[in-house]
């Protein structure tokens, strides 16, 4: 019985929630909210990171369908949010992070199995600007999309050393260009408002340091490598 009561007390407390965040004619929640000009928050998240790799004809006329594997992880994210108020439905966004990420490339055309594999950490530096379009507010909850430009410091990049994979030392471009996309949605709370998001990244230009040598396995024939990645933001205000 004492189960019971305590599932029924939580089965009320939590109908009586949702009442006043989505019913009909819930209570508005930070009924200003949206019309100051300038707003600050942060924001803790997950990312996951992939490569777009494009190969040349000679790749495959050496390798066959062995095309490089990746093995993406999930990573953490933490940085700030600044909020320009442009209009009524349209926001401008600076939302600089640090994102922390791992990557496995798998090489299946190499036969030395201690040579196959490349373990890519990467520590980010990540500065989007970002117009946000957000639709007509419904109670306490409102929908929006993301669309923009970003640049990426990678601090483990290793572009300035001499080393190549050929002694263990896989090497990308420092600063890279992205585009992103994304969708949220906004909480309005008593005190605060809570915005889970989540985003796409696509990378511009090739990131990839060949090695030296040209006929390299793990970096010849390949005329691209650019950033996928994907973003899961909890943003408090």
């Amino acid at each position: 019985m004492k189960k019971l009561f305590i599932a029924f007390c939580l089965l009320l407390t939590a109908n009586t929630f949702a009442q006043g965040m989505f019913g009909k004619n819930p209570y508005k929640n930070q009924q200003d909210w949206d019309q100051q000009r300038v707003h600050y928050g942060y924001f803790l998240g997950f990312s996951s990171y992939n490569f777009k790799f494009d190969y040349s004809k000679s790749f495959y006329e050496k390798n066959g369908s062995n095309e490089i594997l990746v093995e993406p992880t999930f990573g953490f994210n933490v940085g700030l949010v600044g909020n320009l108020r442009l209009m009524e439905y349209l926001d401008l966004r600076f939302e600089p992070g640090l994102y922390y990420t791992k990557r496995n490339l798998i090489y299946p055309h190499i036969e030395n199995p201690d040579q196959r594999i490349r373990n890519v950490s990467s520590t980010y530096i990540h500065f989007p600007l970002l117009l946000k379009f957000s639709a007509l507010r419904a109670g306490n909850i409102r929908p929006y999309i993301l669309a923009g430009l970003s640049q990426s410091l990678n601090l483990s990049s290793n572009e300035t050393s001499k080393e190549d994979n050929y002694q263990g030392r896989f090497r990308m471009k420092k600063w890279t260009s992205n585009y992103e996309l994304g969708l949220g949605i906004d909480f309005y709370f008593e005190h605060f408002k809570f915005t889970p998001s989540i985003r796409g990244v696509f990378g511009l230009q090739d990131e990839l340091i060949r090695d030296k040598n040209p006929n390299s396995p793990w970096t010849g024939d390949i005329e691209s490598m650019k950033t996928r990645g994907l973003f899961i933001n909890f943003t408090f205000h």
